[in-house]
Formats: structure tokens, C-alpha cells, sequence
């Protein structure tokens, strides 16, 4: 999702006077639009489908890691094992 210079930077000026226009862009094109402030970069503005949808890639990308250095430093077991105990838990529970 690259940034148009052309179409995805606006000044807060800009952004208070075509809002409504700014907001449909964002939500046709999905992209990020960077609001400035005396010519300076100040802001981003996403969609809040795009924004949650980053939100869960960079979880689901937290979890990985974590699963990763558990396989790096051995905090793993044979899935056999752990079924098994699965199964033992869930017989417990049942009653």
C-alpha cells in the first residue's frame, strides 16, 4: 500500500476545507493519507477496516514470534504428547 505523493498527502488546511472528498478517497483507495502542518508531516488517516485489519496482521505477527523463540529455546513437546494429554484434560472435565 505505497503513499501518492499526488493523491495521499494533504495539508490540514486542505483536510478542513474537502474533508468529506479526503475521507471517500480514503475509503475508495484504502491507502493512508498523511495530513501536514506547516508543511511538515503531522498525521495519518487510514480507513478503520484497513487500520483493524493491520492491527490483527501485527498480532498474528506478535504470536508467530513468540511461537518461534519457544521452538529456538526447546519450550516445545511431541503433538503426540501433547493430544494425549489433551484428551486426559477433556475426560476430567466431562466427568
Amino acid at each position: 500500500m505505497a503513499v501518492s505523493i499526488t493523491e495521499d498527502i494533504k495539508s490540514a488546511s486542505e483536510l478542513k476545507k474537502h474533508m468529506r472528498e479526503v475521507f471517500e478517497h480514503l475509503h475508495k483507495t484504502g491507502r493512508p493519507v498523511v495530513v501536514t502542518v506547516n508543511g511538515r508531516p503531522d498525521v495519518v488517516l487510514l480507513d478503520a477496516a484497513v487500520f483493524e485489519n493491520k492491527l490483527k496482521t501485527l498480532n498474528l505477527s506478535h504470536l508467530l514470534a513468540e511461537g518461534e523463540a519457544d521452538v529456538l529455546s526447546g519450550k516445545v513437546r511431541p503433538v503426540r504428547s501433547f493430544l494425549k494429554s489433551l484428551k486426559q484434560h477433556a475426560k476430567k472435565i466431562s466427568g
